[in-house]
């Protein structure tokens, strides 16, 4: 991903307009504010760019989600450059998913929540997965135990269960779906 980013045009305005035009889930914010209210903490992991991911998010008020992802920097020359702050040499994604699992405590139970290859890795070893698209199939073909879902109004569906064992212990009551 960084030629692409190298090859961006080094215009701001013409940056920003962009990611003013990408569509999130309507039903993120509605996640966001769920997971809040029944004290889930919530962080945004992504092999994405980070600008582009909290100039998104601010639009949608939620500025305030931690966001661990690629870096996107400006030279002085006024090009684009990507950092990979969180990558790691036996992952091939610039933001190792695992790794940062791997820096939570380990009591912290973790969900991921995802649909591409950047979340296969992170499928096998978190707490529990809420898969779609590439992911889904991803979890399927290898036996990870999932919970398919089509968007976040999904994820709003099975959220409460999730809340009341994490108060107890680190146990998922929902329905899961395990391929042998």
């Amino acid at each position: 991903m960084s030629k692409q980013v190298a090859l961006l045009d080094g215009d701001v305005d013409a940056l920003h307009r962009v990611l003013d035009a990408v569509r999130i889930d309507p039903a993120f914010v509605r996640f966001v504010a769920l997971a809040e209210r029944l004290g889930i903490p919530l962080s945004i992991v992504s092999d994405g760019l980070d600008y582009g991911i909290a100039r998104i998010l601010a639009r949608h008020g939620l500025h305030h989600l931690p966001i661990i992802a690629n870096r996107l920097l400006r030279t002085d020359a006024g090009q684009w450059r990507m950092a990979s702050p969180h990558a790691r040499p036996d992952c091939p994604s610039g933001t190792c998913k695992c790794a940062v699992m791997a820096q939570q405590p380990p009591e912290r139970a973790t969900l991921l929540i995802g649909d591409g290859r950047s979340d296969f890795c992170l499928a096998g070893k978190a707490d529990l997965v809420f898969a779609k698209d590439g992911l889904l199939r991803h979890c399927r073909a290898n036996g990870i135990a999932h919970c398919a879902i089509t968007g976040f109004d999904d994820a709003i569906a099975l959220l409460p269960e999730l809340a009341e064992p994490a108060t107890a212990a680190v146990s998922f009551p929902l329905p899961l779906t395990q391929r042998a």
